[in-house]
C-alpha cells in the first residue's frame, strides 16, 4: 500500500490542510483530508479499467473550507436531526446549538465537519483524530474521537468510528459522501438501487422523525429489489415533496448487534461500477442531494443511528457511557459487473 500527504492549503487560522492519498498495488486510490476528516476521492475503475473519482466534491482542498453540503465529512457529534435542539440524560436537559430552524442537524456549528483534525499513518490507511470537550456545542462530556480509513487489495475502504466519553453522552457518526458511479456532473436516475430494508421512518415536513414505521411495500421507497433511483424520484408523494426527492433513514435492525449487514448496493450500467455497503449500525439514511446545487446528480447512504434518536426511547440507543467506548463500521466495497 503506498501512501503519502502533502499541504494544499491553509485554514484562516493558519493551520495546514492537507491531502493524503493511500493507493493499492491495482493504482486505485482513496483520498482524505484532515478538514472535517473527509473523504474526497474514490478514483475506482470502470468494467473497461479507466479510472475515475466517483465522489462528488471539490476541485481543491480550498473548495472545503467553504463546503455547506458536508461533502464526504464525518460528522458528529450526532448525524441528522434532533428536535428541539435538546434531549435529557438523568432528568437534566441539555441545550444544544440550534441550527435548522429550532432543532439541530449534523453537529451544529461545533460539527466535526468543521474542524483540522490530528492524524497519523496506518499500515493501510489513515488515522484521524479530535477531542471535543464538556459542553461543546451543548452536549456533555469530554470526548475523544478516532475516524480510521483503511483501504485494501480488494477495494475495500473501511470507516470506523469511535469515540470515549467521560460521562453519559449521545453519539451519532457518519460519513457524508456523495457518490456518481458515472462521476461528475451526470444525473444519478439511472443508477440502480438495492436497499434491503421494508421499513422507513415516517417524518414531518421539518425531517423529525414522527416514531411511526412505513412499510415500503407498493411506495415510491421499495428498493427491496433493484431498482432505478429515477424510477419513483419525482413521483407525487408528500414525503419525496417535501424532501426534494429521497431523504429518508432506512431500517436495517430494531436492536443492535455486531452483525455486519448490507445497507445498500448501488450500481450504474454504463460504466458497470458497482458498490455494496456493508455496516453494523441499525440504519441508512438515502440522500439524493435535492438541497445540493445540483440536485439528483449525487446519492449519499449515510449509515447511522435513527434520527432524533434521544427523543424516542423505542429506537436502538446510541447514548454513549465512561465504560463502553462507542464503536462502529461502515465498509464500502467497489466492484465492476457487466450488465446482464
Amino acid at each position: 500500500m503506498k501512501i503519502a500527504h502533502k499541504i494544499e492549503t491553509y485554514t484562516s487560522d493558519g493551520e495546514p490542510v492537507l491531502r493524503f492519498t493511500v493507493m493499492n498495488s491495482s493504482g486505485v486510490y482513496m483520498e482524505f483530508t484532515n478538514w472535517g476528516a473527509r473523504w474526497i476521492t474514490a478514483s475506482v475503475p470502470d468494467v473497461q479499467g479507466a479510472l475515475d473519482n466517483v465522489l462528488i466534491g471539490y476541485d481543491s482542498l480550498a473548495g472545503y473550507l467553504e463546503d455547506s453540503y458536508y461533502m464526504g465529512a464525518t460528522i458528529g457529534r450526532f448525524a441528522n436531526r434532533i428536535a428541539d435542539a435538546s434531549f435529557t440524560i438523568d432528568r437534566k436537559t441539555f441545550h444544544l446549538e440550534a441550527n435548522d430552524g429550532n432543532n439541530i442537524n449534523h453537529g451544529c456549528f461545533s460539527g466535526f465537519h468543521n474542524k483540522v483534525w490530528q492524524w497519523e499513518e496506518l499500515p493501510d490507511g489513515i488515522r484521524f483524530s479530535l477531542y471535543s470537550p464538556d459542553g461543546e456545542g451543548g452536549f456533555p462530556g469530554n470526548i475523544r474521537v478516532i475516524t480510521d480509513y483503511r483501504f485494501n487489495e480488494d477495494n475495500e475502504l473501511s470507516v470506523l468510528h469511535y469515540v470515549e466519553t467521560d460521562c453519559a453522552t449521545y453519539i451519532n457518526m457518519t460519513n457524508h459522501a456523495y457518490f456518481n458511479l458515472c462521476g461528475k456532473g451526470k444525473k444519478i436516475t439511472e443508477h440502480r438501487l438495492h436497499i434491503p430494508a421494508d421499513r422507513i421512518l415516517d417524518t414531518t415536513p421539518a425531517f423529525i422523525p414522527t416514531g411511526k414505521r412505513m412499510n415500503v411495500k407498493n411506495t415510491p421507497f421499495d428498493f427491496t429489489s433493484l431498482k432505478p433511483i429515477g424510477t419513483d424520484l419525482y413521483a407525487d408523494h408528500e414525503q419525496l415533496l417535501w424532501n426534494k426527492g429521497y431523504n429518508h433513514c432506512y431500517i436495517l435492525k430494531d436492536k443492535m448487534s455486531e452483525e455486519m449487514l448490507e445497507a445498500a448496493s448501488l450500481y450504474e450500467p454504463v460504466t458497470g461500477r458497482k458498490m455494496t455497503v456493508m455496516t453494523d449500525l441499525p440504519a441508512v439514511l438515502l440522500y439524493t442531494a435535492g438541497y445540493y446545487e445540483r440536485p439528483d446528480t449525487a446519492i449519499c447512504l449515510e449509515t447511522q443511528f435513527y434520527p432524533d434518536t434521544p427523543s424516542h426511547s423505542d429506537f436502538p440507543s446510541c447514548l454513549v457511557l465512561p465504560e463502553k467506548a462507542y464503536e462502529h463500521c461502515t465498509l464500502f466495497h467497489f466492484q465492476v459487473q457487466k450488465e446482464e
